[in-house]
């Protein structure tokens, strides 16, 4: 079963949803998702906030970090998920930002990428990537990270659910 199948169905099996905010994959997330027949239980949509300010104005990405740091960076991935999550009304969020290339960008060479999945109450986890490929190469690969990503968050957060309802043991 793909990653993007395996997503949804522990989402609708735990009644959950998912945001997605995207910048260099531009909406491949989102159509990796929706290709899955059923996606619509958990699925509630997404923003690809390409240009810089769509993520400060779309996504509530912090003005300051955007403006010192630049859209490649992992706490804007951070609050671009915390931002959609809360914008769509979603369980879940996650963002993908990074340079594909073919140039270099906020002095980030090209494979830079940050992904992040934002949870319930708000926690979650980035991760940085540093991808070889041609442009199509890095986008795909950061579709793929993004999912298990958030597959593995899932799945702690199911273990963390279960020792809380068992007292801890």
């Amino acid at each position: 079963m793909r990653t993007a199948a395996r997503v949804l169905a522990l989402l609708a099996e735990r009644g959950e949803t998912l945001a997605v905010a995207e910048s260099l994959t531009g909406g491949l997330v989102a159509a990796e998702l929706t290709s899955v027949p059923g996606a619509s239980k958990s699925f509630r949509g997404s923003v690809t906030a390409y240009a810089t300010t769509l993520k400060r104005d779309a996504l509530g990405v912090d003005g300051t970090l955007l403006a010192e740091r630049g859209a490649v960076d992992p706490e804007v991935a951070r609050q671009m998920a915390a931002g959609v999550r809360e914008a769509l009304g979603a369980a879940w969020g996650i963002a993908t930002t990074g340079v594909a290339g073919p140039e270099p960008q906020d002095g980030q060479p090209v494979g830079t990428v940050y992904l992040a999945v934002v949870g319930p109450g708000g926690t979650g986890k980035v991760a940085a990537l540093r991808l070889n490929g041609d442009r199509a190469e890095i986008r795909r690969e950061s579709v793929r990270s993004v999912l298990e990503l958030l597959l593995g968050e899932l799945h702690e957060n199911a273990r963390t659910l279960d020792m809380e309802q068992n007292g801890g043991t």
